[in-house]
């Protein structure tokens, strides 16, 4: 089922995210981990995060069932009043952060040096001015969701991506040091626009077709609650890594972009596998529980987190043993400095270990959403940003260790979001083949570390590490029928 229905989604968001690591390389050889790689880091990704923070999450979760059953004239006046709201309440948010870089840039960047902390402030006005197109090409790739044009909608990141690639080598190969922010500020904007209009176009081309039936009249909408809890169980997930980041930036210049670097390294199968499973399962889920079919429920459950779980510590098991090699193939390229690689690789090798944890939690409130019970694992999550920033506020800055926490965090709570489940979450837990799994990424890592040199090489490392995901994989499937299920049907 996974496999078959998958794969074009898979394939289109590979190829999205492998350029989003391109752009990742390109800032790594430009800038290294200096006080400018920071800076560059914050510019770059703020205005997208902020877009998926406040809304992509709220509305896809919102907007793709409540337009299922109207017709595109009333999807097209829907999407018209949201987008003058995004508009609106972007260009607000925008102006408070033109007004508010000063304390900003030192309080998300707090290791930038004192005499880039001007740049900094610049390179936030700049994400400011990306943020309402930001915000509108959320929307926009909403409807495209809608429409099930994954091509204009995966393609729309490959745009933004590839213009900020050639902006970045254009800037670092011609453009003096001290205009390296107003000039990758411009191409930023300029690449919110150019999504925008490939968005604009493949909405034209997917609005072509027959009308969904509907019985006319204004659309409607869910109401503020809905939304509320939409945004929370979207954003407060993304907040996590990116309030480590900042809080990791305290530790001095370039901590940063080794934080970035190596939440890459968690975040590419996180996205590729986990997530993408969970997105899989939840029309399955959904309409088991509303069709009132527990056992069918089960086992769409059952096989979702066998395969998110078998991927995960596939994932893990490739991390930690062949981190270095990998960060070395992303991000060992000109300017980055051998230590801080060295740190790359030794807190994405930590990070590695909170993969099952997220498998669970993606899994778990895939089927929560099919049930209308987000409300636990949102508070949750939102216990655990308080923790984690009560932990940069007492000293807890360290790379290493804010993985660590992490880590804990989200095992944490995908306890709740276990429980939250309710009485028959066991049945839906396939522990035989999570024990598998599980037992297989234990072996690696102790093999990694009795018997493995520190630096086993580039192709050497990288051969383990596929060596140690697909042995995990492999004999999950080999001794687990949920896994054999998920990708036979």
């Amino acid at each position: 089922m996974f496999l078959k229905a998958g794969a074009l989604s898979l394939a289109l968001l590979l190829a999205s995210r492998l350029l989003g690591l391109a752009r990742e390389s390109a800032q790594a050889a430009a800038f290294g981990t200096s006080g400018m790689a920071d800076v560059v880091v914050l510019m770059l990704a703020l205005p997208d995060w902020l877009a998926s923070v406040l809304a992509s999450g709220a509305l896809a979760y919102v907007l793709v069932p409540a337009w299922a059953g109207q017709s595109r004239v009333q999807i097209a006046a829907a999407q018209r009043r949201l987008g003058l709201a995004l508009l609106a309440g972007g260009s607000l948010l925008a102006l408070l952060l033109a007004l508010g870089r000063q304390p900003l840039a030192a309080w998300l960047a707090a290791g930038v040096p004192s005499t880039l902390l001007a740049s900094a402030a610049q390179g936030l006005a700049w994400s400011a001015l990306a943020l309402p197109a930001a915000l509108l090409a959320a929307l926009w790739s909403t409807r495209l969701q809608h429409e099930r044009d994954f091509t204009g909608m995966y393609a729309a990141n490959l745009v933004v991506n590839g213009a900020l690639i050639a902006a970045i080598a254009w800037t670092v190969a011609r453009i003096p040091a001290a205009d390296t922010v107003p000039w990758l500020g411009a191409a930023l904007a300029c690449a919110m626009l150019l999504r925008l209009a490939w968005l604009r176009w493949r909405m034209r081309a997917a609005a072509v077709g027959p009308d969904a039936p509907s019985a006319g009249g204004e659309p409607s909408l869910p109401g503020p609650s809905v939304w509320l809890w939409a945004a929370l169980s979207a954003g407060l997930p993304l907040t996590l890594p990116f309030a480590a980041r900042s809080i990791a930036s305290q530790s001095g210049e370039g901590s940063l972009a080794t934080f970035n670097y190596a939440w890459k390294l968690v975040e590419l199968p996180l996205v590729l596998a986990i997530q993408l499973v969970a997105a899989l399962a939840l029309p399955g889920i959904a309409r088991a529980v509303a069709g009132g079919d527990a056992a069918g429920g089960r086992t769409a459950a059952r096989s979702a987190f066998a395969l998110a779980w078998a991927l995960a510590c596939g994932a893990a098991a490739a991390l930690v043993v062949g981190a270095p090699a990998i960060a070395d193939l992303l991000f060992g390229w000109g300017r980055m400095e051998t230590s801080a690689l060295v740190r790359v690789a030794e807190w994405g090798a930590i990070g590695a270990w909170g993969l099952p944890a997220q498998a669970v939690i993606a899994v778990s409130l895939a089927a929560l959403a099919a049930r209308g019970r987000m409300r636990a694992p949102v508070l949750a999550y939102g216990v655990a940003l308080a923790l984690l920033l009560s932990c940069g506020v007492r000293g807890g800055v360290d790379g290493g260790r804010l993985m660590v926490v992490l880590n804990l965090l989200q095992y944490a709570v995908a306890i709740v979001a276990i429980g939250a489940l309710g009485a028959g979450a066991r049945s839906w837990l396939p522990w035989r083949s999570m024990g598998i799994s599980l037992g297989c990424l234990l072996l690696a890592a102790g093999a990694a570390a009795l018997s493995l040199p520190s630096d086993p090489g580039l192709w050497a490392g990288l051969a383990l590490a596929t060596a140690a995901g697909v042995t995990v994989v492999s004999v999950t499937w080999w001794g687990s029928a949920e896994l054999r299920g998920a990708l036979a049907r």
